[in-house]
């Protein structure tokens, strides 16, 4: 593959580099099973001259002109339907605590939306 996207972290890591081709890129953005262990990054030469990044939201918008161009970019691909969001489920505003509890215990998939009311 050319790019791996890694959300899981820890038991997903060293899969999804496993995944790449030569010169191919990895991005490491998430955790879920936990933080990914130490990496010499020896490996990343073995394994064909790899790219491997970790990317933060607050990187991307730590000045309110690049957070307004970020957001204009990312809803103007959803805009285009080129990205299509699947709300899976809702939440009364009032029900937060809820909607996030069952985040947490994975008990959501898609998108979830807090409704005001």
């Amino acid at each position: 593959m050319d790019v791996v996207y890694d959300s899981v972290g820890q038991a997903t890591f060293m899969k999804s580099l496993d995944c790449l081709r030569p010169f191919g890129m990895m991005v490491s953005f998430g955790q879920a099973s936990g933080s990914v262990p130490a990496l010499d990054l020896s490996v990343l030469s073995a394994k064909g001259s790899l790219f491997l990044t970790r990317p933060t939201l607050m990187a991307y918008t730590a000045g309110r002109e690049d957070l307004l161009v970020h957001a204009q970019d990312l809803f103007d691909v959803v805009l285009s339907g080129a990205v299509k969001i699947e709300v899976k489920q809702t939440y009364p505003l009032a029900e937060a605590a809820r909607a996030h509890q069952d985040l947490e215990a994975r008990k959501t998939t898609g998108s979830s939306i807090l409704i005001p009311g």
